[in-house]
């Protein structure tokens, strides 16, 4: 990332929306009536955090006395390919900001049965239109989006690790919900949802 606001440091201004209006958002939900549990979850959840933590990993640091903003030492700043006209630059930004964007249109078209973990909520049932008739886990679809976006215009071999990661992490993430889901609610219920709907990009692959 380099000093001033140019697409590569805007793009993180998205994240910081993202990240303190969904936090704002937590306590919309209902009473949680059983969990997936923690022994479940763990792995994707390091994963997820590790791909965060790469994504966004360009802290300052000072080097003969003078600040620097750009990216961090090692291997981990090597640029993998040249920062991307400036057009190229606030397209990914762009890009980044529809992920988001969609993200929260599922979120709020999910309304009070959203949870951060893998739970069934009171009244729990598959919600299979608005964003959720193009893929069953839109708001993993958002935040991917967005976090393939920040590693193209970024460039650097943390952001391109960290989004990786994330996709790892995700799709992780869905297969265990989907088991979960399965077995709270029925598998008549959820496999024809999931034989209509693709899982994470729309008109891709259904399992």
């Amino acid at each position: 990332m380099i000093a001033g606001f140019w697409p590569n440091t805007a793009i993180y201004l998205v994240w910081d929306f993202w990240i303190v209006t969904w936090i704002a958002a937590a306590i919309w939900s209902n009473r949680t009536v059983k969990r997936a549990g923690l022994l479940r979850e763990w792995p994707y959840r390091i994963l997820a955090l590790a791909g965060f933590v790469l994504l966004f990993a360009s802290p300052p640091y000072v080097t003969h006395g003078h600040w620097h903003f750009g990216a961090p030492p090692g291997i981990l700043g090597v640029h993998l390919w040249p920062y991307p006209p400036l057009a190229v630059g606030w397209v990914m930004v762009l890009l980044a900001a529809l992920g988001i964007a969609f993200a929260w249109w599922a979120r709020i078209y999910l309304g009070r049965l959203w949870s951060g973990s893998i739970t069934r909520k009171e009244e729990h049932r598959v919600i299979d239109t608005g964003p959720y008739a193009l893929v069953r886990h839109p708001i993993y679809t958002g935040l991917l989006t967005a976090a393939v976006a920040t590693a193209l215009a970024v460039g650097e071999v943390h952001s391109a690790l960290g989004a990786l990661l994330l996709i790892l992490a995700y799709w992780m993430k869905a297969k265990l919900e989907e088991r979960f889901l399965r077995e709270e609610l029925g598998p008549e219920a959820y496999d024809s949802y999931r034989r209509r709907v693709p899982m994470l990009v729309p008109f891709g692959p259904r399992a």
